[in-house]
């Protein structure tokens, strides 16, 4: 009996051969990249001559707001930024300097509204005290800076009575702090502040009663409890009250 003879047939898969320029990595285009460079450059320079060189984006005007007793005249002056300028050249801080300088700007803010427009932001110096100075008064604010002049003093504004030179007097400061810690009810009745003794302060109220404060420190404290005693005791012309003393108040 014949036994079949097994006949095994190899096949062989023929592997294509690695194609050498596929391997190799591409290199770039030098004319790509040279076109590129200069787009970019050419992009910088027009931005640069639009924002420095151009007439599109200069300053073409200085708003002034919130000002009332300053003249808007004077504030674009002390701007110093003539209208042409390149709007992206200005230094807002040097301007604000300038403007800060100004007797009745308290503070000021200085910035840029594009394309043509500065705009200055100004908080102008509020009357909070009076001093008699020979037959009227000068209003002055928190720092004993001048911010007007009036024959008669204004009923709202209490008088601060010091010793010295008006003009960063110390002792005005003080007064004004001692106003403003005082709630909105007593704030409204003071009459005068004696301040000629910075360590003995005395608050004078319209219906002829008065606080012996002492000092201008612990000045919440103080009012708190001179709202308090006030409260039990409604000033009078006879009425006194002592909140100098740390603990310890005292009506009479």
């Amino acid at each position: 009996m014949e036994t079949p003879v097994e006949t095994a047939v190899e096949t062989a898969v023929e592997t294509p051969a690695a194609d050498p320029a596929a391997a190799r990595p591409r290199r770039s285009d030098p004319w790509k990249v040279a076109f590129v460079i200069l787009l970019i450059v050419a992009l910088l320079a027009v931005v640069t001559w639009v924002l420095l060189g151009s007439r599109l984006l200069v300053v073409r005007e200085v708003h002034v707001g919130g000002g009332e007793r300053i003249a808007k005249a004077e504030v674009v002056k002390a701007v110093g930024v003539p209208t042409g300028t390149p709007l992206a050249t200005v230094d807002t801080g040097v301007a604000q300097e300038r403007v800060e300088e100004l007797r009745l700007v308290e503070s000021a803010e200085v910035a840029r509204s594009w394309p043509a427009t500065l705009r200055v932001t100004i908080i102008e110096r509020t009357p909070q005290l009076a001093v008699r100075v020979g037959s009227g008064f000068q209003l002055v604010d928190h720092d004993g800076v001048r911010v007007d002049d009036a024959e008669e003093r204004p009923e709202p504004i209490p008088q601060v009575l010091i010793k010295g030179a008006v003009a960063g007097n110390k002792a005005i400061a003080d007064a004004a702090a001692i106003t403003d810690a005082l709630p909105s009810g007593l704030r409204g009745r003071v009459e005068s502040v004696d301040a000629r003794d910075r360590a003995a302060i005395t608050v004078e109220f319209a219906d002829g009663g008065s606080v012996v404060w002492g000092d201008a420190t612990r000045l919440s404290d103080k009012a708190r409890t001179l709202e308090v005693l006030v409260g039990k005791h409604p000033s009078n012309g006879e009425r006194r009250y002592d909140v100098s003393a740390p603990g310890m108040a005292v009506v009479k």
